[in-house]
This record gives C-alpha cells, structure tokens and sequence, in this order.
C-alpha cells in the first residue's frame, strides 16, 4: 500500500500481504445501490492512515464508506476514522457532517477499529480479522495494550510468525533488531524466540486467529482510556466496552458499571453523569465523574451511546421527531448497523463465493484431519519403537508431501478468497501427488499386516485412537486423502454447473475439474477397496467372536438392528450383511461396549419370504437357509424394504460365486449357530473375555444403529465421505432465543461441534442417524431464516446455516443419504 489515489483500480489493499494485486472481492454495497457520491462544493485533500501504517489520499468525506468499498471489507461497521480536531481530542469522522479544521492539509484521519467484540469468532472474515490482527499489534507497540511481560511475549511471537513464518533464529533476531513491537522489547527477545519456536507450520490466518485469542482476555483489549476525576478529585481513566463502563486508576481496573444496570447517559458542560436503574439497598442512583473539558466529556458521551447502541440494540434506533420550537440537549444518535444486524447480514447470492467459501472451510478440517496423522500420531509412534522401520518410512514420506502442499493450499485458497473469490479454479492442481496418493492401498495393508504380528502396535493404535484428537477410526485418517478428491471433483462439478460458457472463470473450472476427474477416475477403484477393507478391520476389531471376518473377496453389504423373533418372543440383534454370509449378535452389549457374534448363516441357496401374516407381526420376513431359518423384523416398513433389497442382491451373488462362507465362529459348528436361544455359559464368557479389551467408544456408526434402531449399507458410507461439510452454524438454546455460533464439521453421519476451526479436537458430537431434517413449524416459534430442525423421539435441536447455499448443501446431503426432508427451499 503505498500514497496513490483513491480509486478501486489501483488501491491495494491490506490483503496486500494476501498476494492478490487486484481487489474483486465481495462489495458491502446492497444489490442496485450506487458508491458515495462526493459532496459539491470545495474539495478538500484528506489524507486516510491505514491500520498497517500506509497513507492513502482521497478527496472530501464519505472516506470511510469508500474506503471499506475499495477494501471489499464487508463488516465495515467495526471500524472508523478517527482525527484531532481543532482543540486536539480525537473525534471519529463519521460523528460529523461538516468538518472544520484549521490546517486540512497537514490532517491524517486514521482508519481504526472502532468496536470490539467479546469474542472474536463472531467476525465472520478473515481480512476483518486481518485488520483486528493489526489494531492489537498497534495498541501494543503504542503501550495501549497493558499485560505482563509473559503475555507480552507470546503476542509479538504470533505476530512474527505471521509475518516472516516459521522459526529460524537468525532471521528472527535480524527482524527484531528491525521492528519494535512493544515497549522494552529488548529484554523479552529470548522469550519472544522461544515462543515462536512453537508455532511451527501456523498459517498468517492462524497466527492471527491465536493474536486474537489471547487478547481478548486481557483486561485492556480494545480499551481507550480518557482522563477524569471523581467526586473526591482522584485522578482516572474512563473507558467503555461491550459490557458496560469501565474505570482504570493507573493500570488497574477499580470498578465497572454493566449496561444493564445503567438506565441513563448524560453530561452537563465536563460532568459526565451515570444514571442506575432502581435496586434494592442501592445507596446512590447517579455516578458523577469530571472530565477535562467540555469537548472531552461529549466526545466520551459520543462513544459510550455508540457502544451501547451496537451491542445491545437489536437495529438502528429510530431518529425522533425534531421539536418545533425549542430543542434541549444533544441530538446525538447511533447511525449504523448494531452488532446483531451485522451478524445476521446476508452476504451477496452469488454461488461462485460459496462454493469458493466451502473449498476453504472443508480445507481446513481436511488440514486438521491430515494433522491427526502427521502431527499427533507420528509423535506417538516416535515415542514407543514399535512400528517397523518400513513401514514407517512409507507411512509418513507419502502423509508429509500431503500436508505440506495443502497447508500451502489453503493458504491459497484463503488469499484469493478474500479478494477474488471467482479465482479458485487454477490452484486445483494436484497431479504431482498422485504418486503418494496411488501408495494408500499399499499403506492400509501393511498397516494391518503389522498389528495383526505386534500386540505392542496393536495396543498404541488402540489407545491412539481413544485420544479426544482422534474423533474417528484410526483408518478412517488414513483413506482422508482419496476422499478429499472425490470431494475436489464433486466441488468443481458444481463450479462449471453454475458458471456459463461465457463466463471468464469457465475456461479453467473445466481444465481443472478435467485433471481432478482423471486422477479421481484412476484411484476410484482402489478407493472403493480400500473402503471395503477398513469398514472389515473396524468390525473384526468392534466384534467379539469372529476369527475369519477379513478374508479376500468378502464385501461388506449392510449393518443395522433388526428384531428376531425366538421362544422369548421379539429380541433385538445386531445384523451383519456381507456378500457370502449373515452374521448376527448375541442380544445386548458387553461391559466393553462391544457386540458379540452369536450366529451366522451362510447366503448360499438363502430365500426370502415375507411373513407379517403368518407371525402377526409388523415389517416381518423369515430367511431360510440349508440348515435354519430365521425370522425378523424391521423397525419400519422402509427398513424392511431395504434389507430385502440388499439381501437379495446379496443372494445372488453368493450364487454367482457357487461357493460356501467361510465360518466365522471358532468353537461352533453350522449346527450350533442355529441355537435360538444363549446359554448363560456364553454370556459369562463374553464377560470375562472382554476384560482384556480397552473400553470402545460409544457413538460409533454401530452403536447409533443398535440404540436408534435402524441401518446404514455400504452405499451410504461411499456417498458420505463425498459429501463431508464444514463451516459455522448457528444453534438454538434450548432454554431462550439466543443462538449459539459453532464450527461444526458433518463427517461419517455424524455433527462435530467445536468453538472454532482452530481446535483440535470436537466439543461434542450429535449422530444424525434415525434423526428427520424438517423445517420448523409456526408452532415452533423461530422466526429466522435457513433454519432447519433435527428431531429424533423428543430430541429437538434447531440450527441456521448463514446462508442460502449452506442451507441447501446441508440439507440436500441429508436427503441423499435417505433421510427425510420436508422442505420449502429448492435448489
């Protein structure tokens, strides 16, 4: 950024470090609304100071509405431009239609956050953040931001890490020498260096997300300090903030008077005036401070009916009618959106964003999830030698390459995000990782190999995969990058679907989804093994009882609970549906957590045959084989249908096969699977066995089909891991109207929910399997846009998405994979 004039051709912005020179980013102008129009008149030169120091230099007023146009900085409203007026107190510019000032050419307006919010996961871009980012590192070179030294350091170390990268002593110390960060910088370096030393691999957008985080907690973050007396004539510092009025004597925090107790602001010549709402054993309802100066006091006043305004507004107050006669006291207003209206601000309907903004979102889980295997579990396997050396070398020499260019990636994607959203297509260029992309079939199976000869390996695998950070199977990680392309094909088709042939970006969606369709083509097949091979290691580990389960050519069909019918009457299984056998578990889990094969039945000459008649009960149908029939019944008529549908299919192939399933059960002949009713002998085995197994989780794909009664096929898995979402979504308290904003990642059928994309591992998770997506009905009383509601029995949970598109998307997946959507949207 540099002093050129104001124009949207030529002004860089300050995603100049973003690496983009020209801006096309997303205008906060609303759709058919023209720019500012210059007054007429004498124009007056005013030179604008930009948050990183840079000038630029524009004529007249309307500076900051033309300024957050040209910066394309859609959550404009955080900020202003702030100026010494005549009599030396700093003024924001936008307070005032005439400006006078005594020497307008020797004037810099300084473009600065304005309001700070307590969390700063409500701003929804990164280039906002950006700027936040920039304000702290101002405020703490300044001397505004007051902490100890510790937090001090820590600070200046994310901000190095954003700026020059990863660590590297040399540079570190030269860049130090150049750039003063804070106030006695010299005796924290060592400190600052060895907090840097930690951020290894943080992006500039994650430095700053970490900036941000650690300054909000200070007590001084966003606090401008204004000099005032009280009653007694004890010097202060007045402030204000997003919860109320805050008062500083030297660097401490001695008092602080919360917006809801406050009833009125005023000031009468210096005197600033706090009126409090009626409480009991209060003992005064009026708080007077003395200011320097009449022009101090009002402009603190200004700044306080500001902040409440914002914060606490739900819009813009209305303006009141201007008396007749005689006016009394200062019209001020709040003029602007409050915080709700920005949050609640949609962004423009143009497809090409979104579908740009869901690359980046499901990137960065895609980033975390490659940091599962990379980061966390290279450093358990280093601590214990237990994985071949082998296996070891191939393992991370093909997941490093990965990591390391898609941490590049995202950076990429998030660069031209912020400012040409319409220019993803050309990054989508992946064929140099097809080599370590074609080695996962390779790596699965030696993998296997080696925990089926080491207990030891077997062991920490386990317990790796019981760490909060490892939220799914273990495998599941390992397979992440083959479905992350099919996800990248599926993201593109829906790129060249929306642009026209005429459009300037069609050109290279289609040489981009091109290249991504033949690598996707290439790898599809051995994906689909590889599938099929995890989801038989899952089960062979999640089952007791079962020796042979893993064996070439067996496919793995259907799972789910369905009700056998035995001299007890109707009995809940575990059903098991491969393509040569039916296996079926004891009834009930085991103290582990786990199910136990009690039976099988191999589908060689099997029939079908429904029997709601014969049995008198609901969705029933008897199996039939060589040497037993069984009878079942499904939970819903839909249910029914789709076991009949796989079983069949199922039956014809064992009988394209002509062969005879390999049994399963180690100490049981055909004959004895048949047995209808368990021995307490097998029941007490299963207990004592299981002592040796480590607890299993209990909100896997298994477990929610055993407790919500119901199924998922193999289908299902292959369309899920194609359509995982991320993103921010809004979830309704159950107990008020308030709504809470969450990161949340749908992967395996399954919510994820964490506070930001920076944690690393979920808060909590909601399994979606047997829940309806509706939209809710007037009796529900939400009143909100792209909300849709998930009910199973009287679980209740409402979230809105933040757009449109996001809507579909989540609910358009949720359709796909068979759930019921009763919808007034359409795509």
């Amino acid at each position: 950024m540099g002093d050129v004039e104001l124009a949207p051709h030529s002004l860089q912005t300050p995603g100049a470090r973003l690496g983009v020179q020209d801006s096309m980013g997303i205008s906060t102008l609303e759709p058919g609304q023209k720019p500012p129009s210059s007054p007429p008149g004498k124009l007056t030169p005013i030179k604008v100071q930009l948050l990183d120091e840079a000038q630029e230099v524009a004529p007249g007023k309307f500076l900051l509405d033309l300024i957050c146009q040209n910066l394309n900085l859609v959550e404009s409203d955080y900020f202003a431009l702030e100026f010494l007026d005549h009599r030396k107190v700093m003024v924001c510019a936008i307070n005032y239609y005439h400006i006078v000032l005594s020497r307008p050419k020797h004037v810099v307006m300084r473009f600065v956050v304005k309001f700070f919010p307590p969390d700063h996961a409500q701003l929804q871009e990164e280039l906002t953040r950006y700027l936040f980012a920039l304000q702290i590192k101002q405020d703490l070179a300044s001397g505004r931001m007051i902490c100890n030294e510790m937090s001090m350091a820590l600070l200046v170390s994310h901000i190095i890490q954003s700026e020059i990268g990863d660590f590297d002593e040399s540079l570190d110390q030269e860049h130090l020498e150049k750039n003063k960060y804070m106030p006695q910088q010299d005796t924290l370096e060592d400190k600052i260096m060895e907090f840097h030393r930690r951020h290894v691999g943080q992006t500039p957008a994650e430095s700053d997300f970490q900036l941000l985080e650690i300054a909000r907690r200070l007590e001084t973050y966003g606090i401008r300090q204004h000099p005032a007396k009280d009653r007694e004539g004890t010097k202060i510092h007045l402030s204000v903030s997003h919860t109320g009025i805050i008062v500083f004597q030297g660097q401490n925090k001695i008092n602080s008077f919360n917006w809801a107790k406050v009833r009125k602001l005023s000031f009468k010549r210096k005197r600033f005036l706090i009126k409090f709402r009626p409480e009991v054993n209060s003992c005064q309802d009026t708080l007077e401070f003395s200011m320097n100066n009449r022009d101090s006091c009002k402009a603190f006043w200004k700044i306080c009916v500001e902040y409440h305004a914002f914060f606490r507004l739900i819009e813009e107050p209305k303006p009141k009618p201007k008396p007749i006669l005689f006016s009394r006291g200062s019209s001020f207003r709040f003029s602007g959106r409050t915080q709700k209206q920005l949050l609640d601000y949609r962004f423009p309907a143009d497809k090409a964003y979104f579908i740009a903004k869901e690359v980046s979102t499901t990137e960065r889980t895609y980033l975390k999830d490659l940091e599962v295997i990379t980061v966390c579990f290279q450093n358990t396997v280093a601590k214990d030698e237990v994985m071949p050396e082998p296996l070891k070398t191939v393992l991370f020499s093909n997941f490093d390459p990965l990591y390391k260019f898609h941490t590049g990636f995202l950076k990429e994607i998030e660069q031209r995000l912020a400012l040409c959203p319409s220019c993803c297509a050309p990054l989508f260029c992946f064929k140099q990782l097809t080599v370590h992309l074609q080695k996962h079939n390779e790596i699965l199976m030696e993998l296997e190999k080696a925990i089926r000869n080491s207990r030891k390996l077997e062991a920490l695998c386990r317990d790796f995969e019981q760490q909060k950070v490892c939220y799914l199977p273990l495998n599941m990680f390992f397979l992440r990058p083959l479905h992350r392309l099919m996800h990248y094909k599926q993201i593109l088709e829906r790129l060249c679907k929306h642009y026209p042939a005429s459009h300037a970006d069609f050109r290279d969606s289609r040489a981009a989804l091109a290249e991504v369709a033949e690598m996707a083509a290439q790898l599809h097949g051995p994906m689909i093994k590889m599938e099929n091979f995890q989801k038989l290691v899952e089960l062979k580990r999640d089952l007791i009882g079962n020796d042979n389960l893993v064996i070439p050519g067996r496919e793995f069909i259907r799972q789910g609970c369905l009700s056998k019918l035995s001299v007890k009457g109707l009995q809940q299984r575990m059903f098991f549906l491969f393509n040569d056998i039916l296996l079926y578990t004891s009834r009930g889990l085991t103290t582990s957590n786990q199910f136990k094969v009690h039976g099988q039945i191999s589908l060689y000459g099997m029939t079908i045959e429904e029997s709601e008649d014969e049995w008198s009960v609901p969705h029933c149908f008897t199996l039939s084989g060589h040497r037993q029939s069984i009878v079942v019944a499904a939970s819903a008529r839909v249910e029914m249908d789709k076991w009949i549908e796989d079983l069949q299919m199922a039956i014809d192939l064992a009988q394209q096969c002509n062969g005879t399933a390999t049994e399963l059960m180690t100490n049981k002949s055909s004959d004895e699977t048949s047995v209808e009713q368990e021995s307490e002998d097998d029941l007490s085995a299963s207990r004592t066995s299981l002592e040796r197994h480590s607890p299993h989780r209990g909100n896997t794909t298994m477990h929610v089909c055993w407790h919500r009664n119901t199924s998922v096929s193999m289908v299902d898995y292959s369309i899920a891991v194609e359509n995982q979402l991320s993103g921010n979504l809004l979830r309704k308290f159950k107990n008020s109207n308030g709504w809470q904003k969450l990161w949340v990642v749908f992967t395996n059928f399954c919510l994820f929910f964490y506070k930001s994309h920076q944690d690393n591992h979920p808060l909590a998770s909601l399994p979606l399997l047997g829940y309806s997506v509706t939209i809710p009905a007037e009796s529900d009383n939400i009143h909100k846009d792209y909300v849709f509601k998930l009910q199973f029995k009287s679980h209740v949970y409402f979230f809105r998405a933040e757009s449109e598109y996001t809507f579909e998307r989540l609910t358009h997946v949720q359709w796909y994979l068979g759930r019921t959507l009763e919808s007034t949207h359409h795509t």
